[in-house]
């Protein structure tokens, strides 16, 4: 079944049955501009920002992952450095010696 055939026969299931077009799924025809097609599904609010919606994000969760990558490449720094000094490749940066 092609996408356009479902999306008359979900037209005409809405409009047999009384139920408002705008509660059936995305249909590409209500565009603010061209290419801004989306729609929120219904109940979900125009704005998220200060809604039950908005996503909170505690700015220690988010540097995780920035700490967690600087800490990586400092240990593949010590790796290389020893690497190059030594010809010998050690992965547990503790067993390096000082």
């Amino acid at each position: 079944m092609k996408t356009s055939s479902i999306a008359a026969s979900l037209a005409l299931i809405a409009a047999l049955s009384g139920a408002p077009t705008a509660l059936l799924a995305y249909d590409g025809t209500q565009c603010k501009e061209p290419g801004v097609c989306w729609q929120p599904k219904p109940g979900y609010p125009e704005k998220v920002a200060g809604s039950k919606y908005d996503p909170k994000h505690d700015p220690k969760e988010l540097s995780k992952q920035g700490d967690s990558i600087a800490k990586m490449e400092a240990r593949n720094k010590q790796r290389s450095d020893y690497f190059k000094k030594s010809g010998k490749f050690v992965y547990d940066v503790d067993k390096i010696p000082k």
